[in-house]
């Protein structure tokens, strides 16, 4: 599959799907449903635990993957974003975290087979979704101990590593370095999938994708966005872009710094807009498409879709746009 997404990218810009937490906070769960009949007698309540919806309520997390599939996505993410045991300690269900990105990654990959099959001239792709998790390498949580950390390198690196294998055994065509603002996690992200790759001696194409986090137009661990493009640009990428935090319009100028300083594809899924005071996204699907184009028409982009606010609709308005522009040209392309 490598060679398919490779091939395909350089034809058009592929699009992304959208938020995978908006679409299942519409289902309105409750704890029984989070719980299923499996967990009924956990001793830590369940509800909000978005990663188990894919063992205790597979059909809704396949009904949203069929959604964005339906609205032009190309490439469906996994319901992985805390699928390690560092998130799932939460919850104390480390031991579930190879069960839990398997049949994640077995269930996108079922419904991306049934969109391809459909239209082989359009194939549809998996990436495996690896979140920041809920711990930072690089910063202490405790202004009064600075020297601190809550994880190491080596904490990240074993646990990055079993949520890799899961998601490869699970079927995903590419791997998602994702929502990154620390990029000392993602190094370690990176380190796991390294040992993978070269343990089973295959390749699988990797996405990265930061977070500019405010209007200082740096990671909260403090790179600005040539910092962190270098950080991570040792590694044979397909892709490298931003995500979440912002919307599109304040993400423009950070993408184009990106988009000119690298050699690799590019990506962006930024938010629907900013949160209003109740912390939902307000911008239409129309808006941001507005918003987008501008990408499209200075050719910054070969992967596009969306984060926190975006649904099915943001997603159509998106592809539908999208079929009308070029993508970005790679000069390095025949090197990959």
């Amino acid at each position: 599959m490598s060679h398919n997404i490779f091939t395909e990218i350089q034809k058009r810009i592929l699009v992304l799907d959208g938020a995978m937490g908006t679409m299942l906070q519409e289902f309105k769960f409750t704890e029984e449903d989070f719980c299923g009949e499996r967990f009924t007698s956990h001793h830590i309540p369940l509800k909000g635990n978005n990663d188990l919806l894919s063992i205790t309520q597979p059909e809704a997390v396949k009904s949203v993957h069929r959604k964005y599939l339906e609205a032009g996505a190309d490439i469906i993410e996994t319901n992985t974003f805390s699928g390690t045991t560092i998130a799932m300690a939460d919850y104390d269900m480390e031991d579930l975290v190879y069960e839990l990105n398997f049949q994640s990654a077995k269930i996108a990959k079922e419904v991306a087979n049934e969109f391809t099959a459909k239209n082989p001239d359009q194939p549809r792709f998996v990436a495996g979704s690896i979140g920041p998790t809920n711990r930072t390498a690089s910063l202490s949580p405790d202004v009064n101990r600075p020297e601190y950390r809550a994880v190491t390198f080596d904490d990240l690196r074993v646990a990055y590593k079993q949520q890799v294998e899961a998601l490869m055994d699970g079927g995903s065509d590419v791997l998602l370095v994702e929502t990154i603002f620390d990029t000392l996690n993602a190094k370690a992200a990176i380190f796991a999938i390294e040992e993978v790759k070269e343990e089973r001696g295959i390749d699988i194409p990797v996405m990265i994708s930061g977070t500019i986090t405010d209007a200082s137009g740096r990671t909260l661990s403090g790179q600005t966005v040539e910092a962190f493009l270098i950080s991570i640009s040792h590694i044979p990428l397909l892709s490298v872009g931003f995500n979440c935090a912002l919307g599109a319009e304040q993400l423009e100028p950070y993408l184009k710094r990106l988009s000119h300083n690298t050699e690799f594809f590019t990506s962006a899924h930024p938010n629907a807009g900013l949160p209003n005071a109740f912390g939902e996204y307000d911008q239409t699907p129309e808006e941001m498409r507005d918003l987008i184009e501008n990408f499209l028409k200075d050719g910054l982009i070969n992967i596009i879709g969306g984060c926190c606010g975006t649904s099915p609709e943001h997603i159509k308005a998106i592809a539908d746009v999208a079929k009308n522009y070029k993508p970005r040209k790679v000069l390095v392309a025949e090197n990959e």
